[in-house]
């Protein structure tokens, strides 16, 4: 449509709209979708569970055996899963509610100049006020990232990144290499077992007993229930989950309920010296560190374990 002339100038504007299908991009990846959680629901299913008695004669592996089975599936009833939101279409951190402010003052003034009703001017001028104020945005949020040196610095960099980067080919053999993700996976699983030491863990029965800790009749160190409790209370409801499925945002929100069982094995774990399964797996990611891109030796491990063995492991200088 051809109408009105461009602000004072003799050119005419030709108007025209394009009607295109856009598709949203989901992820596929399923999270908890805790805004619509019924926590309630979840204590109540839980604290049905008569813990003594299903404890009762049984071992630390079966004990935590059970404790898992009748969370997940508490959890399936009490919360909805939701497919994981994209990085796509998310503010960036610099922008603030002023800037947001001066944006939509330069739409406001970009459609009165348009129609003749303001001088380019004052519409330039406005332009020039918003990006220096965009500029000084960045430069702050940057350099309140590089006095912190978090995580959050780690996230900014990355986002900045156009492509992510993957591991390339690893060097499996002398002379041989490989870009299959089974034996990667293999050569890394060998360097960094490599660097444990896999002794007798049986020091835990021999545990001294002094004035400094609180044993039982046994000799063994006493797990205190608020010792738990208080841990639980501690965690940290951002970070993510372990292996054996079980959220932080859900061990501090059944607190109440869960304190007792997770004593109980962990009381159990100390006598036997004997820790779960799931304790001891974790996901772990390689991230390169420096030299050669085809040593798996130059990559360093990040792993992500389970929530109630780490707290269990905090707890080993706070309960005993």
């Amino acid at each position: 449509m051809v109408g009105g002339c461009l602000a004072h100038s003799d050119d005419e504007m030709v108007d025209f709209k394009i009607f295109s299908v856009m598709r949203k991009k989901v992820s596929r990846v399923a999270t908890l979708d805790f805004w619509r959680a019924n926590f309630k629901l979840f204590r109540e299913l839980f604290r049905r569970v008569p813990w003594e008695s299903a404890f009762e004669g049984l071992g630390v592996h079966k004990c935590w055996s059970i404790v898992k089975n009748h969370l997940l599936e508490a959890q399936e009833q009490a919360i909805l899963l939701c497919c994981k939101s994209s990085n796509q279409g998310r503010r960036p951190a610099w922008l603030n509610r002023e800037i947001l402010v001066e944006l939509m003052r330069i739409k406001i003034l970009y459609d009165l100049w348009k129609r003749g009703q303001t001088l380019q001017k004052d519409y330039r001028a406005v332009v020039c006020i918003c990006r220096e104020k965009t500029r000084m945005a960045q430069v702050q949020l940057e350099l309140k990232l590089v006095v912190s040196y978090n995580k959050g610095f780690f996230k900014y960099v990355n986002s900045k990144r156009r492509s992510k980067e993957n591991i390339g080919p690893i060097l499996v053999e002398v002379g041989h290499l490989t870009n299959r993700d089974e034996e990667k996976a293999e050569a890394f699983n060998a360097i960094f077992a490599s660097v444990f030491n896999n002794t007798d863990r049986s020091w835990a029965a021999q545990f001294p007993e002094s004035e400094d800790h609180k044993c039982g009749n046994s000799g063994f160190p006493f797990v205190d229930t608020e010792n738990v409790r208080e841990q639980l209370y501690q965690l940290n409801v951002h970070k993510s989950m372990g292996p054996d499925g079980i959220h932080p945002r859900v061990l501090k929100e059944l607190v109440d309920v869960m304190a007792g069982p997770l004593s109980t094995i962990y009381q159990r774990s100390w006598e036997s010296g004997e820790v779960p399964t799931d304790w001891k797996l974790a996901n772990v990611i390689p991230i390169y560190k420096k030299g050669m891109r085809e040593d798996p030796g130059n990559y360093r491990p990040v792993s992500l374990t389970s929530v109630p063995g780490k707290n269990y492991g905090e707890d080993y200088t706070g309960c005993c």
